[in-house]
């Protein structure tokens, strides 16, 4: 004779649905009685607030964001281009010409192997000079110079006696 399997709830028994969902619905599963009431003998525990909702990027912020990229690629830009100007430049560096205008000649500083190359640093003196006395300071420093290249203002006054390559 075989027994009848025990009464009551089985949820893995055939037929049989489990009587109330785990975990229980709109509440802390491990609080007894209903949402938001104290448990018997507890503290009260306190309710997850909801999720605020995402915000949303304004016009304006997006504005500022791409206006300090911008004033950033502008600043990174000019250092980088002016890396190469004549105030950096150092005895025995190759300069190139970058404009035919005598008052602004844009010189710049090259590779000494580079076709671009037309005249080397022979001096390079700080300090304000002007016509002869720029002449003259190079003609001290070096001998054998041939062109004298003056810059004035934002700080760095300097002079440089060349050459032709």
């Amino acid at each position: 004779m075989t027994t009848p399997p025990p009464q009551g709830q089985n949820p893995y028994a055939q037929g049989q649905q489990p009587q109330a969902p785990y975990p229980p619905q709109g509440g802390n599963p491990f609080a007894q009685g209903q949402p938001g009431v104290p448990p018997q003998g507890g503290a009260p525990y306190a309710p997850v607030p909801p999720e605020q909702p995402r915000r949303k990027l304004s016009f304006k912020t997006i504005k500022n964001i791409v206006i300090v990229l911008a004033v950033a690629g502008i600043a990174i830009g000019g250092y980088i281009s002016s890396r190469d100007d004549a105030n950096t430049a150092a005895v025995g560096d190759c300069m190139h010409r970058g404009s035919t205008n005598d008052n602004d000649p844009d010189l710049e500083v090259v590779d000494c192997t580079s076709s671009k190359a037309e005249y080397t640093v022979l001096a390079k003196i700080e300090g304000t000079f002007s016509g002869s006395l720029a002449e003259t300071k190079c003609a001290a420093e070096a001998k054998d110079f041939q062109y004298v290249y003056t810059e004035t203002g934002d700080g760095s006054n300097f002079l440089l006696c060349l050459k032709d390559k």
